[in-house]
């Protein structure tokens, strides 16, 4: 597959997630997306016309389209979404996979899990929950909070969807006062200037159709919005970066001794011939022979998978001519790299702390780092985010669940660490308790301390 068929395929696929706090009305805006494209089965529809909930107040809004998401009985009989749910639809332009997040705060972990894997961010903000006294007019924490965490996870597309306008009239001052208090809110936490659209996700005012409700506002619906982002690949602002997830020997005579180092492209390209660098071991090394793990996209003639170069996102079997020292962890990078990533036992990351029990300087925690596991202790915690002024808190504490703050790292053994900014696939990881294999941690790395 070229590159371009590549960039044209994840061009006509969308991944975006829903966040926001809870009862904003994320399940019910996906469910009227699905229901406006036809992308509801016939026996669906049916089992939700039998199907009534509290949270469908109004005789004109028939179904309760919330339940098509809120897939476990727990969140059928609690009016909540518990787990992120994913559901499938498409229209001419475009095929859509969209997440549903959970709003409450316990369930912020959810909200990571599905937004690593997004694209796009829709955030609701419920218009009558908004406090119009103050200016500018104040927003819930869970819409800040959810912000600042798709901010941190990088996604480039941030929509703001204010929703249940109708219960306010479709005031379009009260709009106007949400607008700044979101242009104030993106603004503190860095967002680029957001798109901001009016609607009633209930009567599907401005989701999939334009609404004769608004002839104020001009701009998109949700649904044209999303046909017509832009998600193909950001230039590649790393090299080659290839980690290492396994490595095969062929068992026989030594005269056919072959070994293989397993994983997929996280950015790049690999090609047979081409020098590499294998890191943190520091050894060169030549490409032999490239095999590639998924042969439905190339020559399906190829009986042995074998290819001439790979790209980024495949997975790919990579034999080298000399015999160094590879092993689960190491990485391989161009040696040609003139910005390679940092070796460094002393990092620097922004955490969402996702665990009950706060970080402690105390104990021992395992980083993982792409395909690598290292030993990690707490050497400092910079700053904590207060969610409320969107500040950082003039005297630092233990990270709380679902807090978000700046913390310094020492590491068993160095890693070969790019900043975050400059990778998203290799410059995050997840942290571990040690105690209790739970993961409490998601982290972005902001600086490295070359060693």
């Amino acid at each position: 597959m070229t590159q371009a068929n590549k960039e044209t395929t994840h061009q006509n696929v969308v991944r975006f997630i829903t966040a926001g706090s809870v009862d904003d009305g994320k399940s019910t805006l996906i469910g009227r997306l699905l229901y406006d494209t036809k992308s509801i089965l016939v026996d669906q529809l049916e089992s939700l016309s039998k199907t009534k909930h509290a949270r469908v107040t109004s005789s004109d809004a028939g179904v309760d389209l919330a339940l098509l998401t809120d897939g476990l009985e727990a969140e059928r009989e609690q009016g909540i979404t518990i787990d992120v749910a994913y559901r499938y639809f498409s229209t001419p332009k475009r095929k859509f996979i969209v997440a549903d997040a959970p709003g409450h705060e316990q369930y912020t972990r959810n909200l990571v899990t599905g937004a690593s894997q997004s694209d796009v961010a829709v955030i609701l903000v419920d218009a009558t929950r908004v406090d119009l006294s103050t200016s500018p007019a104040t927003l819930l924490a869970q819409t800040k909070r959810h912000a600042a965490i798709v901010h941190l996870l990088g996604l480039r597309h941030v929509i703001f969807a204010v929703n249940k306008m109708d219960l306010l009239n479709f005031d379009e001052k009260v709009f106007n006062a949400i607008k700044i208090a979101i242009e104030d809110l993106s603004k503190k936490i860095g967002l680029p200037e957001p798109t901001l659209i009016p609607m009633s996700a209930l009567l599907g005012a401005n989701v999939v159709s334009s609404s004769d409700i608004t002839p104020w506002y001009k701009g998109p619906t949700l649904l044209q919005w999303l046909e017509n982002l832009d998600t193909s690949p950001q230039s590649e602002k790393t090299g080659l970066r290839f980690p290492v997830q396994y490595v095969a020997r062929q068992d026989g005579s030594a005269s056919d001794d072959f070994r293989g180092y397993l994983g997929q492209i996280e950015s790049g390209s690999i090609r047979v011939g081409q020098k590499i660098k294998v890191l943190p071991e520091n050894r060169e090394a030549t490409v032999a022979k490239i095999y590639l793990g998924n042969r439905s996209n190339r020559d399906q003639s190829n009986a042995n998978n074998e290819v001439e170069s790979a790209q980024t996102g495949e997975a790919v079997a990579i034999s080298l001519t000399e015999d160094i020292d590879v092993s689960r962890g190491s990485l391989f990078i161009s040696s040609e790299d003139t910005s390679p990533p940092t070796l460094s036992k002393q990092i620097s990351a922004d955490l969402c702390w996702l665990d009950s029990e706060p970080l402690s300087l105390s104990r021992k925690y395992a980083l993982r780092h792409t395909t690598n596991t290292i030993g990690a202790k707490v050497k400092v915690i910079q700053q904590v985010l207060d969610v409320q002024t969107l500040s950082h808190a003039l005297e630092t504490h233990p990270l709380n669940a679902n807090e978000i703050g700046r913390v310094d790292f020492t590491l068993q053994k160095p890693i070969a660490a790019d900043l975050f900014s400059q990778s998203q696939k290799t410059g995050a990881f997840i942290l571990i308790d040690e105690a209790t294999n739970h993961t409490v941690a998601a982290g972005m790395i902001r600086e490295a301390i070359s060693q």
